[in-house]
C-alpha cells in the first residue's frame, strides 16, 4: 500500500510525505510509484493509543464476557483506535480473574489491537475512590496483583495505586519491574506522592480527578508528576476537565501528557441507564454519573478527546502525539509511532479530523467513507 501526497505526522511534526507499507510500515518521504491512495490535503497520524478505557457499545471488559471483545475492537477501529488497554474496575478477585481470562483468549477477527490490560484498582483510596465501589476495595497487594497478571497471561501493562494505602511503596517498587504503575484515586500529598514516584511509579491516572487539588501551599500529586517527569492522563471531554485547565496542563507537562477517553460501555450509545462495576450509572447529555451525582468515566472516544483539546486550543501534531505516542511510551507499548520497521497501524484523517481510513497491521478496518 502507497498513500502519497499526506501530511505525515513524524515524530512530533507534520511534513508532507508517503508512506509505504504492508503488514509493517518499510518506508516515509517522498516516494516513487503510482498511489494506491492519494491522501493530497489529508492528514496520516499513527493509530491512537487509548490505556485507559473501560468499554463503549454495551460492553465492558470487567463483565468476562468473551462474546463482547470483538465488538469493543470493532468499535475502537471505527473511531480511530488501533491499541487499546483493557482497562477493568475495582472488583473482587473472583470477578477480576474471570475477565481476565476473557482477555488473555481473545483472538480478534480484525478491529483494533489488545495490547494488554490496565488494572484500575483494586488498590485504591476510599476517601477519592469516585465510582469504584468501596466494599471492593482492597490494600495493595502484590500477590493478588502477580495471580491477576498470572490470569491474563501476563498482559497487565498498568495498575493505578494509591501511594498513600497501607504496603503500597514496597507494592511500587515490587510491580514497576513488571509494568507501569499509575498514582491514582489517591488522598496522598506532594511528598507522598513524591515518595511513590521515587519508589518507581512513572504515570498519573486521569489527572485532577480521584485526587486532591493543586494548591498552591499544596501541591499533591499533581505537583509532584511535574517535578517527577511523571507522565499523565487527561479525561478531554470538556465535563471533567475545564478548557483552560486543559491548556495549562499541556504547558506543564508537554510530550508527557496523555489524552485518555476513560469510556464507559455508554459509549457510542443513547442517553440511558447503564451498570458500572456492579453500580447503576446514568447518562444524560453524554454525562455518566452514580445515582448520588458522582461522576463517572466519559462517552467520548479517544478521537474525539483529540477533536475537543484542538477545538480548546492544542495544536493539532501535539494533540495527535498526547493520544498515540504519548501513551504507548508511557505504557511501554510498541505502538504509535510512524516509522520504517513498524507496525502499520495509521490513520488517514480530512482536515476536519473525520476518518478517511484506518490501518491495522497494514489491513484496512471498514470501508472508506
Amino acid at each position: 500500500m502507497l498513500i502519497k501526497n499526506a501530511r505525515v505526522l513524524i515524530g512530533k511534526a507534520f511534513q508532507t510525505a508517503d508512506i509505504q507499507f504492508d503488514r509493517t510500515i518499510t518506508a516515509v518521504g517522498r516516494l516513487d510509484g503510482p498511489a494506491d491512495l492519494d491522501a493530497a490535503g489529508c492528514y496520516v497520524v499513527p493509530g491512537l493509543v487509548d490505556i485507559h478505557t473501560h468499554g463503549a457499545v454495551g460492553e465492558d471488559f470487567s463483565d468476562g464476557k468473551p462474546e463482547g471483545l470483538q465488538p469493543l475492537a470493532d468499535y475502537y477501529a471505527a473511531h480511530g483506535v488501533t491499541s487499546y488497554l483493557a482497562t477493568t474496575m475495582t472488583l473482587k478477585e473472583e470477578t477480576l480473574t474471570p475477565a481476565m481470562h476473557a482477555i488473555r483468549d481473545f483472538k480478534p477477527n480484525g478491529g483494533a489491537k489488545c495490547a494488554g490490560v490496565h488494572l484500575e484498582g483494586p488498590f485504591l483510596s476510599y476517601a477519592k475512590r469516585g465510582a469504584q465501589a468501596a466494599e471492593n476495595l482492597h490494600k495493595p497487594d502484590t500477590a493478588l496483583f502477580h495471580r491477576l497478571n498470572e490470569a491474563s497471561g501476563g498482559q497487565v501493562k498498568l495498575v493505578t495505586v494509591a501511594c498513600e494505602e497501607e504496603g503500597a511503596m514496597p507494592f511500587i517498587r515490587e510491580i514497576s519491574r513488571v509494568c507501569t504503575v499509575s498514582l491514582g484515586h489517591t488522598t496522598a500529598d506532594y511528598d507522598t506522592a513524591m515518595a511513590g514516584f521515587a519508589a518507581g511509579s512513572t504515570h498519573a491516572t486521569h489527572l485532577y480527578n480521584g485526587m486532591p487539588s493543586l494548591l498552591h501551599r499544596a501541591p499533591g500529586v499533581i505537583g509532584a508528576a511535574f517535578d517527577a517527569g511523571a507522565s499523565v492522563e487527561l479525561i478531554c471531554d470538556g465535563l471533567h476537565i475545564h478548557p483552560a485547565v486543559i491548556r495549562a496542563t499541556y504547558q506543564l507537562f508537554g510530550d508527557s501528557l496523555n489524552l485518555i477517553s476513560d469510556s464507559l460501555r455508554c459509549a457510542g450509545m443513547p442517553d440511558g441507564d447503564y451498570e458500572l462495576g456492579g453500580q447503576p450509572i446514568v447518562v444524560k447529555g453524554g454525562r455518566a454519573t452514580l445515582l448520588d451525582g458522582t461522576i463517572a468515566g466519559s462517552s467520548i472516544s479517544l478521537l474525539d478527546a483529540v477533536r475537543n483539546v484542538v477545538r480548546f486550543g492544542l495544536p493539532l501534531a501535539q494533540a495527535v502525539y498526547a493520544a498515540s505516542t504519548a501513551p504507548a511510551l508511557a505504557a511501554r507499548l510498541d505502538a504509535g509511532v510512524l516509522q520504517a520497521g513498524r507496525s502499520a497501524d495509521l490513520l488517514v484523517l480530512d482536515e476536519n479530523l473525520e476518518l478517511k481510513a484506518v490501518f491495522v497491521d497494514g489491513k484496512e478496518q471498514g470501508s472508506r467513507p
